[in-house]
């Protein structure tokens, strides 16, 4: 189902973004079990409907969580995510970046105008001031995105995330809102 610019967050010259919703999943894990080859070893989104409620559910209902979606204006299909985790507010006013890009919109900068628009968002209307991503380190795509975004290297973390059986090194990038000023 085409997804109407009156139901984005934000939007670009060809995505818009809108939190996730339970009607979703179908689409959602069909274009995760499409990519995946492209998400692995680096990321583990659900593919499974029972996988995609549960996680679905959390980016929903959870405070210290946000989900986007990024959508393609034109064909409003599915592009990619954005998630916001570990939100805080008080005087931290910071959350942790994930995202992953859809194989079909891979590499057409989709995901750049997208996660762009969210990171507009959390500085805006969320009234975040600091974003960070950690990427392992041979994950150069998502490296390319952080720096073609603005985010800027400033540590590494050895083992730090638990993924795909093993305890992963990873990057710390981050971005706060008076370097997009």
């Amino acid at each position: 189902m085409p997804h109407t610019a009156a139901r984005f967050l934000a939007e670009g010259p060809r995505v818009g973004i809108r939190p996730f919703t339970r009607e979703d999943g179908a689409e959602f894990t069909a274009r995760v079990r499409e990519s995946e080859d492209l998400h692995h070893p680096w990321l583990f989104p659900p593919a499974t409907a029972e996988a995609y409620a549960a996680y679905a559910r959390r980016l929903i209902e959870d405070p210290a969580k946000a989900g986007f979606l990024v959508c393609e204006k034109e064909a409003g299909t599915l592009a990619g995510f954005v998630n916001i985790n570990n939100i805080v507010h008080g005087a931290f006013r910071s959350g942790a970046l994930g995202y992953g890009a859809f194989a079909h919109a891979a590499g057409r900068g989709l995901m750049r105008e997208g996660l762009d628009l969210v990171i507009g968002y959390a500085f805006g209307p969320m009234r975040l001031h600091r974003l960070e991503i950690n990427v392992q380190p041979l994950n150069t795509a998502s490296i390319a995105l952080a720096r073609a975004c603005g985010f800027r290297l400033e540590g590494f973390s050895p083992d730090m995330l638990f993924i795909d059986g093993a305890w992963r090194d990873h990057e710390r990038w981050a971005l706060t809102a008076g370097m997009r000023a």
